[in-house]
């Protein structure tokens, strides 16, 4: 017999964020409100909810939306046990997010719709919910992620499907946080700082550093966290102490993005250095 099995999260770099991962639910969740939306994946079974005045079912890898302090239920819509896992952003979080979104500066979407069938944005929600599980992952790469998705989210279904504001270009401020993380790249940057560093909001930032840039901040700064370990491999200094002095959480995840963004290990790497 399957056993329900719930976790919640709470995530300090992300303004304390909650993230929900219930496994194998039978229980019926009573008519209640959340301080934060829901933004939720199935991922196994089929959800049945009362939301806006009716009800709705939400199948396998389909997205489901609550508003805030919004009157909703949740069950199986099956005779089987049902998984999902949801994040719950506060309308806070969606006011910071907008004012470089919409043209309605500083507001808090709507979602009109309770049920989303979209498989891109599906998949994208999984793989963040499947990141922010991942201790070892930098926060920045997190916040980053997380930032690209809610925006991908409220512009596609927020009620008011707006354009996003034309903003002026600041390539000062993103060479200012390039030099910075290149100098530095062991640091444990927050989306937050790099974004008052170029004196920008954090959604703005993080579009005029990939239109200059070519990539994001987080994967500017892994490049150079590799550039200082190649450096420290020439200079004979010991593998187990490498991960740490460039930032990584341990050696094999040092190991993995060494390997991806060269082709080798950095074991190889120095066993070639001495061939050669």
């Amino acid at each position: 017999m399957m056993q329900e099995r719930t976790h919640y999260f709470h995530f300090n770099e992300l303004g304390g964020l909650e993230m929900l991962k219930a496994q194998d639910l039978t229980l019926e969740f009573s008519r209640h409100v959340h301080e934060g939306f829901c933004i939720g994946v199935i991922d196994d079974g089929a959800q049945r909810f009362f939301r806006s005045g009716a009800n709705h079912v939400a199948p396998r890898g389909d997205i489901i939306l609550v508003n805030a302090d919004e009157v909703h239920t949740g069950s199986s819509a099956l005779d089987s046990a049902w998984s999902y896992r949801a994040i719950y952003p506060t309308p806070e979080m969606f006011q910071e997010l907008t004012q470089d979104l919409t043209v309605y500066q500083g507001s808090v979407p709507w979602f009109s719709q309770a049920v989303i069938h979209d498989v891109g944005l599906s998949q994208q929600l999984r793989f963040l919910f499947n990141v922010l599980e991942q201790p070892e992952q930098h926060s920045l790469f997190k916040e980053t992620l997380y930032l690209s998705t809610l925006a991908c989210l409220v512009s596609r279904y927020g009620q008011s499907r707006s354009s996003q504001v034309a903003l002026s270009d600041h390539p000062c401020g993103v060479a200012r946080v390039k030099h910075l993380m290149a100098d530095q790249p062991e640091q444990d940057y927050s989306l937050q700082e790099l974004a008052q560093a170029a004196g920008l909001s954090q959604w703005h930032f993080l579009r005029q550093f990939k239109k200059y840039v070519g990539m994001t901040p987080h994967l500017w700064l892994v490049q150079h966290r590799i550039f200082k370990a190649k450096r420290l491999l020439r200079a004979g200094e010991p593998l187990v102490n490498i991960a740490m002095q460039c930032g990584f959480a341990d050696q094999s995840h040092f190991t993995r993005h060494f390997k991806k963004a060269l082709g080798v290990t950095p074991q190889n790497y120095r066993q070639q250095l001495i061939l050669n």
